[in-house]
Formats: C-alpha cells, sequence, structure tokens
C-alpha cells in the first residue's frame, strides 16, 4: 500500500519534548529538517529545540519512491509514526514513520550546509542558514538562556527595566564614535551661513546619533525608581576588524541609587555567577557539545596556546570563585615587573602610571598572575569617562572593570559623580557643550545622591560562555566594517 502525501492532523510535539518524555508506543507527530537520510530508510531530524536529532524510520517499500527522492539535507518534513524503543545506538527511541509529508524541498547541488565540517568563515557567508549547523544552534540556545537569566536576575533583586532611546543627541563615551541619524538631502544638505551642515532642519531639529550606551538616561530612572536596567542594542562607528568588536552589539546596563562602587562590584559580580549558574544549570547538553568541539580546536594549537581548564571548568570556576579586587595601581606595578613586559613581548609596553590597558595586559593578569577573574578599579582620571567619581587624589576615578580569561574586559562600570560643582568642571575641561547635557546636570542639583552602575558587553558574556574565538560566531547576524549583508 502506498502511502499518500495527506495531512496529518495530530498535535505536534517537539524532539526535545519527545526524547525526555515517556510516550513510547505511542501515535506522535514531529516537524523538522532533515539532517541525513541514510539507506532509503533512515531520517535524522531535528526542529532546533535541542541538539539531539530524532531517527525516523521509514519502510521504504511502504512509501512512493517519488516521495522519498524529495527527502534529502535540509528538506523540512512533517511526519507521523510510533514513538518507539531503539534498537540502534545513538539514541533511546525513534519514531517508526507512518505518514510523511515534505513540507519543503531543499535542492542537494544547492544547499551550502551539508552534513560535514565547515569553517566559521564560510558560514559567516552563510549568516541565514549556518544556525542550522550543531555549533550555531548550540550557541543560539546559550544565547537565549543568558538572555533569560539577565531578566530573571534583575526581575527577582528588584530592579526595574527601562528602554532607553536608541536614537539620542548625547554621546555617553565621549568618543565620538557614533553613527549619524539623518533625514537631510546627503548631496545637497542646508547649511548655516558660516558653511556648516544646518542640523536645525533634520527631522530632530538637532544633530542626532545611534547609541553607544543607555547609561546616561537610566541614571535618570535610578534616581527615581532606585534600581533600574537597560538591555538593548548599542552602535559604535569604531573601524576595528577585530575576533572581539562589532558596530552593532546589545548591552546590559544597571544603574542603582545609593549605591557606591564596593556595592557596585558586589553587584556586578553577583550578577555575572548568577547568570552562569543558570546556564551551566540549563544549558547541558550544548555546553557539552560546545566544550568537545573547543577541546578538538585546541588539539591543532601547540601546548602552550591551550587552555588550562576545559569550557565547563572555566565556566564553573567563575561561579564558584571570588573575584580578585585589585587597583590600578597595583596592577601596573605587576605588569611593569612582569617578564613578558621586562622582554617586550608585550605590543604595548607599560612604562609608566597612566598607561591605557590593553587586551593583553588584561589577558595577562587574569590567565597568567592571579589565575581567576580579577575586578581593577581606581583607574586614572584621564583615561575615563567624564561622568565617573573623582577620588579625593584628584588623580584616580571610582571605576571599575571586571577581566576575564580569554576576553579581557567583560564589564566596566563605576560610581557616577554626584556633585555639580566637579561635573561641571570635567565637562568643561573635556570641551562638552553644557547645554547638550542640561538634563543630566540637573540630577545634580534636585536630590543628587551616589549612585553607580556598569555596562556589560552581552556578545562578550555569550563568547566566554560557549567557548568561541569570534564575536562574530555569537550574534545572529554581525554587523562589522564593510560588511551588512544580511
Amino acid at each position: 500500500m502506498l502511502f499518500k502525501n495527506r495531512k496529518i492532523r495530530m498535535k505536534s510535539l517537539s524532539i526535545k519534548e519527545l526524547l525526555s518524555s515517556n510516550l513510547s508506543l505511542q501515535e506522535v507527530t514531529v516537524n523538522g529538517w532533515v539532517k541525513t537520510f541514510r539507506s532509503n530508510r533512515f531520517v535524522a531530524l531535528n526542529d532546533g529545540s535541542t541538539l539531539h536529532n530524532i531517527q525516523c524510520v521509514v519502510d521504504f517499500e511502504n512509501f512512493d519512491e517519488a516521495l522519498l527522492k524529495k527527502i534529502s539535507t535540509g528538506a523540512a518534513l512533517k511526519i507521523s509514526g510510533t514513538l518507539v524503543e531503539s534498537q540502534g545506538k545513538g539514541q533511546t527511541v525513534e519514531i517508526q514513520v507512518k505518514e510523511l509529508i515534505v513540507l519543503g524541498t531543499s535542492d542537494p547541488d544547492t544547499y551550502p550546509i551539508q552534513p560535514k565540517k565547515h569553517s566559521l568563515e564560510f558560514l559567516r557567508e552563510k549568516a541565514h542558514l549556518r544556525v542550522r549547523t550543531n555549533t550555531f544552534a548550540a550557541v543560539m540556545r546559550v544565547r537565549s538562556a543568558l538572555s533569560f537569566a539577565i531578566h530573571r536576575y534583575f526581575q527577582n533583586n528588584g530592579f526595574y527595566n527601562v528602554h532607553t532611546p536608541i536614537i539620542t543627541g548625547s554621546d555617553a563615551e565621549g568618543a565620538g564614535e557614533m553613527f549619524r541619524v539623518s533625514t537631510l538631502d546627503q548631496k545637497n544638505p542646508p547649511l548655516t551661513e558660516d558653511g556648516k551642515i544646518d542640523f536645525k532642519q533634520d527631522f530632530f531639529g538637532k544633530e542626532t546619533n545611534l547609541t553607544v550606551s543607555g547609561q546616561l538616561e537610566a541614571e535618570t530612572y535610578a534616581m527615581a525608581l532606585g534600581k533600574v536596567y537597560t538591555f538593548g542594542p548599542t552602535f559604535r562607528a569604531e573601524n576595528s576588524n577585530t575576533s572581539r568588536h562589532l558596530a552593532e552589539f546589545w548591552m546590559i546596563e544597571p544603574e542603582v541609587a545609593f549605591n557606591d562602587l564596593d556595592a557596585n562590584m558586589d553587584l556586578a559580580e553577583d550578577f555575572i555567577k548568577d547568570v552562569i549558574t543558570y546556564v551551566l544549570e540549563n544549558c547541558n547538553d550544548d555546553l557539552q557539545f560546545l566544550e568537545q568541539r573547543l577541546l578538538d580546536e585546541e588539539k591543532t594549537k601547540p601546548q602552550a596556546e591551550r587552555s588550562e581548564m576545559s569550557l565547563i571548568e572555566k565556566l564553573k570556576f567563575v561561579a564558584e570563585n571570588n573575584f580578585k579586587r585589585v587597583t590600578y595601581t597595583e596592577a601596573i606595578d605587576i605588569l611593569k615587573s612582569s617578564t613578558p613586559n621586562k622582554k617586550k613581548k608585550f605590543q604595548y609596553i607599560i612604562e609608566e602610571w597612566g598607561a591605557d590597558l590593553q587586551s593583553e595586559h588584561e589577558r595577562f593578569l587574569v590567565e597568567k598572575h592571579f589565575k581567576c577573574p580579577v575586578i581593577l578599579f581606581d583607574y586614572p582620571a584621564k583615561i575615563k569617562a567624564f561622568y565617573m567619581r573623582l577620588n579625593d587624589d584628584g588623580k584616580t576615578v571610582r571605576a571599575m572593570d571586571i577581566l576575564f580569561p580569554g576576553i579581557g574586559e567583560i564589564v566596566g562600570g563605576s560610581q557616577r559623580e554626584e556633585r555639580l560643582d566637579v561635573l561641571k568642571e570635567k565637562i568643561e575641561t573635556l570641551g562638552i557643550d553644557e547645554e547638550e547635557l542640561w538634563w543630566y546636570l540637573d540630577l545634580r542639583k534636585f536630590g543628587t545622591a551616589v549612585h553607580s552602575g556598569f555596562g556589560l558587553g552581552f556578545e562578550r558574556l555569550v563568547l566566554f560562555t560557549t567557548g568561541m574565538g569570534n564575536i562574530r560566531d555569537v550574534i545572529p547576524f554581525p554587523r562589522t566594517p564593510q560588511n551588512a549583508e544580511f
């Protein structure tokens, strides 16, 4: 008897549900994409709900040959049959197929994601399809779990979620590397009398950009709601074509009224440990897969470049150990007297106090010297942003950075400058237009108080948690210089 391509009415279950169920010998329906089709008999089906495939066994004598020819890697199927205990290795249950619908075919000659190992560079060119590979599916499930864990942590700890604007008229970082937002005619913009672009005629009546941070706006809400956080996209027009930089990325930024720097460091450490613990408890299959991938990758590296800990060991190490707190001044002394500095192995040699630490210095402190996550604090005022609270020495600010193995800086934060006179002086020194930040200064006029916050680059957290080596591989569609393809 031939089974027709007819409609299946049974409620479908996810593969994750099926594999964890006790529905053996029951009729089930499942949808998914073909990973492999072997011997005209065994379909490995995956629907994205889990790393694992479910094997669907087709009795090819009972199915139309023309229908079976449509089953190829990447095709979308709807399958109905009996869930039975598997006789083969590698799975506990399988589906004996009774009915099969090909929802969408996939030409095997042109489908680029074949069941073989593809390079990450190749997959970046196929960003719309790369999530069908085990690696990217695992990364994106972990990313989703981390996102949930972040909201969960803040909601459980009395924070309010604030959606700060993406279009802004201020530069929170003072770096100037911002994407302009404008509706003016690019070829023939209106000009002022002195020949400059007249932004008063633009959509917002002033020069506006995509935000680099929601911090300043979040501060205003912290000074009314007490504890707030933002979690949204931020943009930096920095021409950095590296494995650690993106032009569009996501930032988590809590701001807390009445918190000093010590409380801020406590919050950041507790937060990171909590979200990593959540992933360890809820993403075991994906983390084990990513760990094995990393181990296989490291086999090709010289022994000196291999990690001392596996991925899951590294995550547990962060979740279970106290972070080392060190002043910037102590860190500089350590770096100055370090072997790679003396032997000029660092790309950027540390010669004096006041140097801006690079990733190589941060990683040395974490990976070689302290061998644990490090919180550096009390940085020179000259290398930090205007809004950070000036210490009594007049030279350093109440800033802190959290440094992680393999990543370097993952968190940057500070106690904010709450004194109006000091803040105005800093703004003037840096040549920032006071009028631009009138609303920010108002916070220091009306009920000012000690307050603190930090920013965590979400992709850097995902990078660390998944063990991936390039930040472009932990965001669905990376935006980098000369690349906005998808």
